[in-house]
């Protein structure tokens, strides 16, 4: 059983805990926000192998750096915070720490990015405009999320000029992503919807296992490569 550390004890952080320990993972540790605000050290860790953090924007960097700077290697879902992710990768690399990023855990997400930039790329220059959608639950902090500019990225890399994006925040939606290229007679609606947050659970738990004895800086897409 890889022994974990769950760093925020949200909607995200319950859906890791219940689904742990089908996937071969024991929560060691779960730190809520009075906790982070009192410090992460190593006592509060444990003995865990690996920390998955899904907290808030404004904690995220802080708590990275706590992780760290304890020695336990970190997988990040928190989005919003990218900011300070180039100074707390030089951090990673200085300390031979370990650190995975991802604004969206969800196999599905990262096949779809590829599937975007195809369309994108058969589409340019066409005669289409694109615009993207995503929704998210209220709760959500960041608008547009961290998946949402994630995939336009991808997009707007074949399509050769930025994608708009609009954002929607309501109800408990856990996530829908949709790109939409129109023409003055015709539409193509490509679509990627969660209809569980277990979805970025189990990809965020099969991560936090897979970087355990790793050192450096990685994403979701060497989780995904290494298992191809």
């Amino acid at each position: 059983m890889t022994r974990i550390a769950l760093v925020g004890m949200g909607k995200m952080g319950r859906a890791i805990e219940q689904l742990a320990g089908e996937r071969g993972c024991e929560v060691v540790a779960r730190l809520d926000q009075a906790e982070t605000d009192r410090g992460i050290d190593a006592s509060s860790l444990n003995h865990a192998e690996v920390a998955i953090e899904f907290t808030t924007p404004a904690a995220a960097a802080k708590n990275v750096r706590a992780l760290i700077g304890a020695g336990i290697p970190v997988v990040v879902g928190t989005t919003g915070w990218y900011d300070e992710l180039p100074t707390i990768q030089k951090d990673v690399t200085d300390k031979d720490g370990a650190l995975l990023t991802a604004t969206n855990f969800s196999v599905g997400v990262n096949a779809f990015e590829a599937i975007l930039a195809h369309a994108a790329r058969l589409l340019a220059g066409s005669g289409f405009d694109a615009h993207m959608v995503e929704l998210h639950h209220s709760a959500k902090k960041d608008a547009p999320s961290g998946t949402a500019h994630t995939l336009e990225a991808a997009a707007s890399k074949e399509w050769g000029k930025p994608i708009p994006i609009t954002s929607v925040r309501t109800g408990s939606i856990p996530g829908t992503h949709e790109l939409i290229f129109d023409a003055p007679f015709e539409t193509i609606q490509l679509t990627h919807i969660a209809r569980d947050r277990k979805v970025f659970a189990e990809g965020a738990l099969v991560a936090a296992k897979w970087i355990v004895g790793k050192k450096g800086v990685f994403t979701m897409k060497d989780v995904l490569s290494s298992r191809a």
